[in-house]
């Protein structure tokens, strides 16, 4: 019974944030995260488009914020939010520009899968989180001094997180960024 209480409280909280729900099947981005990713491949492109715009909407009010956040940075021992992304961001571009940066896909618990998927624009979900990990290291203007080391996290509560020189990917973050907008 508290468990059940608990549960709604927290989706009555995320709705009340403003987590927007997705047009098709009323899914908010905070479920979408915490769910299991691979239902999203099945969804529309549209429908992974409009998550990852809720995302970003998210991000952008959430932006410099402490607390409980879809993209938390650990920054002198706190969380803080990471910068905003842009409604129309496009983070399977070239993220480092020119400058290449070191990154380890972590080889132990859950990895990213290998096979390439219409899902991820005919890339894999690694090559995807490659591409992701890379535009956001470089949009949160991150200066890694070695190897980034890339974590897949699913059904963590947030999008993405950089915590001691770690990022972490969610895998339905994965699938909504790496939508097709066109």
């Amino acid at each position: 019974m508290l468990r059940t209480a608990l549960i709604s409280l927290t989706l009555m909280w995320a709705m009340g944030c403003g987590m927007g729900a997705s047009p098709s099947r009323g899914v908010t981005s905070t479920q979408a995260l915490t769910g299991t990713a691979e239902w999203l491949e099945f969804e529309p492109a549209q429908v992974r488009v409009e998550l990852f715009r809720d995302v970003a909407r998210q991000s952008s009010l959430q932006a410099g914020t402490r607390g409980a956040v879809l993209f938390p940075m650990l920054v002198g021992g706190e969380f803080v939010a990471a910068p905003a992304l842009e409604l129309s961001a496009d983070l399977l571009g070239a993220g480092d520009a020119g400058a290449p940066l070191d990154l380890n896909f972590e080889t132990r618990g859950d990895r990213f899968a290998e096979d390439r998927r219409d899902a991820f624009q005919g890339l894999s979900e690694r090559e995807a989180a490659e591409q992701i990990a890379r535009s956001l290291i470089t949009l949160w203007n991150l200066k890694p001094t070695g190897a980034v080391t890339v974590v897949r996290t699913p059904g963590a509560p947030y999008a993405a997180a950089w915590i001691d020189g770690q990022l972490r990917l969610n895998p339905s973050f994965v699938y909504m960024a790496a939508a097709p907008t066109r």
